[in-house]
């Protein structure tokens, strides 16, 4: 009876890891941004693992701070298009993955990982 039990127990564990949905993909590592707050002060901002795919605004500069960031650096394991525009519009550049980075001149607001 107990054998019979255990085997259950375990048969049915093995169906949840079957059916347990994969977690969505993201890029390994950290990207990293400067930004100017909307009281003058400079901030770093950064996304851990960001999920790829998917356009992100940057956190800290959207339409309540009229400055963008700036010196974006790309440390995940995916490629990065860095976006001039909220919503990843306006001119994109991309940034390797692991050492891509890009001076303080390019100024950015929305990203997508790929």
């Amino acid at each position: 009876m107990r054998l019979r039990s255990a085997l259950a127990a375990a048969l049915g564990a093995g169906v949840l890891l079957i059916t347990t949905p994969a977690p969505a993909s993201a890029a390994a590592g950290q990207f990293r941004y400067a930004y100017m707050t909307v009281d003058g002060y400079e901030a770093s901002g950064f996304l851990n693992s960001p999920p790829n795919g998917q356009c992100l605004n940057l956190p800290g500069v959207g339409e309540d701070n009229p400055q963008p960031a700036h010196s974006p650096k790309n440390r995940t394991d995916a490629w990065a298009t860095v976006f001039t525009g909220t919503d990843c519009e306006g001119d994109s550049f991309p940034l390797r993955p692991h050492t891509g980075s890009a001076s303080e001149r390019l100024k950015v607001r929305s990203v997508v990982f790929n």
